[in-house]
């Protein structure tokens, strides 16, 4: 009988320079805030054998500081970047529901028929996303892994982990900065078994 358990530690970036507004594939880097949320959402006691990471500067400054640190060799996955807002992208949240609330609602609601003007379909988006997290997954069996990345990215593997519709994750899973979900992949003889630890913070 063979038996794998891998375990993945999913960390959202800190606060971007900028401040809250819609990125999506803007590079912008972390503030100084952000990177000082991402240092205190790590433990002395953290284990990780890889760092897997979105090439996107606000995940992938963080992921090197950690690898070289943790000395782990690091991933960088262009698949695990955020969701394309399109037109959307560098705008705020209030200045979208003022000017574009009807369609901004609309994508919350079900973005896979009712995508950012211009930007990525939540299908498409979730399919890079879960395709990209199952080749890692299965790469780095039986290994702990830290992955850093988005909001909207994390909701992605949640949503393949636990068989959830990818709107209803986006729409209904909170992932604040710096907020950390640890998940737990048993490989058997008799299948994979998924399991949800830990979702937002650690305790």
């Amino acid at each position: 009988m063979t038996h794998a358990t891998t375990w993945f530690d999913l960390i959202r970036h800190g606060e971007p320079q900028g401040g809250r507004r819609y990125r999506g594939h803007l590079d912008d880097p972390l503030s100084d805030t952000g990177w000082a949320q991402m240092r205190a959402a790590i433990r002395a006691d953290d284990q990780w054998d890889a760092v897997l990471s979105s090439p996107l500067s606000r995940c992938r400054a963080f992921a090197e500081e950690i690898a070289t640190r943790r000395q782990c060799p690091l991933h960088v996955e262009p698949d695990l970047k955020e969701i394309s807002f399109g037109d959307w992208e560098g705008h705020t949240l209030e200045a979208l529901q003022r000017d574009d609330g009807e369609r901004l609602a609309a994508f919350w609601a079900d973005g896979e028929r009712h995508p950012p003007p211009n930007g990525e379909n939540l299908g498409d988006f979730y399919r890079r996303v879960r395709d990209a997290w199952r080749h890692w997954s299965a790469t780095l069996s039986g290994q702990r892994v830290l992955l850093v990345g988005h909001s909207g990215m994390i909701r992605m593997v949640l949503a393949d982990a636990l068989r959830l519709p990818p709107a209803h994750a986006m729409a209904s899973l909170v992932v604040p900065y710096a907020g950390r979900s640890r998940l737990r992949i048993d490989d058997t003889d008799h299948g994979r078994l998924i399991s949800l630890v830990h979702h937002g913070v650690l305790p």
